[in-house]
């Protein structure tokens, strides 16, 4: 985490609260930049998402049981879908051991949306193994998991 300046801490959730997180974001002011990803997933769900290299987060399931993991592609992401409300507030990629993460900003709580710098994002014709290098420069990697394994 970015020492030279106090984190923002951003609580975000499902729709029914069984996926929680708490976002240790590392810049206090400005605007949050935010991607919506123009694959067919994520543009049918409506996923937004951020992630910051100095950022942290921590997820917690309430009921584990009720948590589809969802592959689809390359099968190097896992979407984190609440069985329950259907919400995917989490996406996780394992690399090489480490657990990075991206957060869909649509299960922001109390977030102002003006403070959200969103662009289009595509991703269409990226290797695997470039996807998988941006996303350890890009994606959240400090990540862990509370109530389940992740």
């Amino acid at each position: 985490m970015n020492d030279s300046a106090t984190p923002r801490q951003i609580d975000g959730r499902c729709h029914c609260g069984n996926i929680r997180f708490v976002l240790s974001w590392p810049v206090a002011e400005g605007s949050i930049p935010v991607r919506a990803c123009s694959c067919s997933f994520c543009t049918k769900h409506g996923g937004v998402y951020t992630s910051h290299p100095d950022a942290e987060v921590d997820v917690r399931i309430e009921d584990v049981q009720q948590v589809q993991r969802y592959r689809f592609g390359t099968a190097t992401a896992d979407f984190h879908i609440c069985r329950t409300c259907g919400v995917v507030p989490v996406v996780t990629s394992d690399i090489d051991g480490t657990l990075y993460a991206v957060v869909n900003v649509n299960s922001f709580e109390g977030v102002d949306p003006a403070q959200l710098d969103s662009s289009v994002t595509d991703f269409e014709g990226e290797t695997t193994d470039s996807r998988l290098a941006r996303r350890q420069r890009n994606w959240i990697p400090e990540v862990t998991f509370d109530g389940c394994a992740s």
